[in-house]
């Protein structure tokens, strides 16, 4: 048998270093970036050089082998990048010379002249251990910065802090590629243009901005669980994203109760992920789930952060309360003998704490269980009549849910077509419509 081309041959002998920089760089692009972004004071100028690291590790790595210290390495090459970025913009340049000093003085760059360097030396100026965490929680802080919009705050932390390409934010969220680049860089020149600083704001007004971080990453997980467009009903990929970064950022912010909370809600919705969809990616409802398949570990850890959430003692926020509803549900031996008492009570806290129609409509559903479809039908009534979710097809779909039950047929399949009409995503209208159908007097 005749050898494989050189190239082929090549090609597979590249393929660890290839798989050691993507492995890399989801794991440390938010530290690289953040270091990065601290040493140039220019978050826009340390995205686009760690990303011109990145290239450089492409065709380094699978050549030459992964080097001792690969974060160290992709800082380096960065930093060198960013001098020679600054040596553009202005020769001799009071900036450049104290960025260049340490070079000059006969450091070199790891990578920057040679792919098998262990990637130490002047690296070791960005990577400080004690800065790290630092480093990327102010990256978070700047991304979710509050003057972006949230579409800019999604897609720019997914770009700098989960280091997703353009390709991929807008594969996930289905929109084109020059849609994402143009949102990023727009995001980019309003940091810049609003003077925003990298640093981690004071402790009093951390709050406040977490408060932003944690609706873009629940944003982010609510797209994946629950998709609104495209062909799939569950995108596990985009929701396990979220899940990565709430991890990280209960690291970085250890003391705040909400960041724990969120995280149990993310681990106890993603639990029930393998049970969500049947063999062709059809949905699957809580009722009909085989509860054999949920993710026991994932259950145990978002109980584990929901009581360190509430181990702070400052009371459950809209986070802590969705988490606790969760729970029930994660606990419960099926759909009959979950404490639908409890879930209506929790979703009366939740409406108090956070008001919202979609908080009304979700009660309604609890309430049904607990007390029957009568009660239920009420509070949807109500809502119909203040006119508060118009438009969103979760609301006839529950109301013909409940006028199902109530042997109301006709009135059933109207709304389920209305449901039907509204839904965006064509798996969930396939089991609209499949639900219709099995409607009987």
């Amino acid at each position: 048998m005749s050898a494989p081309p050189r190239a082929a041959r090549a090609g597979r002998a590249g393929e660890p270093g290839r798989r050691a920089v993507e492995a890399v760089w989801r794991i440390e692009s938010a530290r690289v970036v953040g270091a990065l972004a601290r040493y140039t004071g220019d978050v826009a100028l340390a995205e686009d050089v760690a990303q011109e690291a990145l290239a450089e590790a492409l065709v380094a790595w699978p050549r030459d082998g992964v080097p001792a210290s690969p974060a160290g390495w992709l800082l380096a090459v960065g930093r060198r990048r960013a001098i020679d970025a600054f040596r553009r913009r202005a020769a001799l340049d009071e900036r450049y010379a104290a960025l260049a000093r340490g070079l000059d003085d006969g450091g070199t760059a790891a990578g920057a002249t040679s792919g098998t360097s262990s990637g130490t030396g002047d690296a070791d100026i960005l990577w400080d251990p004690d800065r790290v965490d630092d480093d990327v929680l102010a990256l978070v802080l700047v991304a979710c910065h509050p003057v972006l919009s949230r579409e800019a705050q999604v897609a720019l932390t997914l770009r700098v802090v989960a280091g997703l390409s353009s390709d991929e934010i807008a594969r996930a969220f289905l929109v084109p590629t020059a849609t994402v680049q143009a949102r990023i860089t727009r995001a980019k020149k309003t940091l810049a243009a609003a003077g925003v600083p990298f640093a981690v704001p004071p402790r009093e007004e951390r709050p406040e901005r977490l408060g932003g971080v944690l609706a873009v990453l629940y944003v982010i997980f609510t797209e994946g669980s629950t998709a609104t467009s495209g062909d799939e009903w569950l995108r596990p990929d985009l929701a396990h994203e979220a899940l990565r970064l709430a991890r990280v950022l209960v690291g970085l912010v250890p003391d705040e109760p909400e960041a724990h909370a969120l995280l149990a809600l993310l681990e106890l919705t993603a639990a029930r992920f393998p049970a969500r969809t049947g063999p062709d990616g059809e949905p699957v409802l809580l009722a009909d789930q085989d509860r054999r398949r949920w993710d026991r570990s994932a259950v145990r850890r978002g109980r584990a952060a929901l009581a360190r959430a509430d181990a702070h003692g400052r009371g459950r926020g809209a986070y802590g309360l969705q988490a606790a509803i969760a729970e029930c549900h994660a606990v419960a031996p099926s759909v009959a003998e979950t404490d639908w008492e409890r879930v209506v009570l929790l979703y009366e806290a939740l409406g108090r704490v956070a008001p919202s129609p979609v908080v009304d409509l979700n009660r309604a559903v609890a309430v049904a269980m607990a007390q029957g479809p009568q009660e239920a039908l009420d509070i949807v009534d109500e809502l119909v009549a203040a006119d508060r979710l118009s438009g969103f097809h979760l609301l006839p779909s529950v109301r013909a849910e409940l006028l199902g039950r109530l042997g109301r047929v006709d009135e059933a399949r109207a709304e389920y077509d209305l449901a039907v009409r509204l839904c965006p995503n064509p798996r969930e209208r396939d089991l609209l419509r499949r639900k219709s159908a099995a409607l009987r007097p």
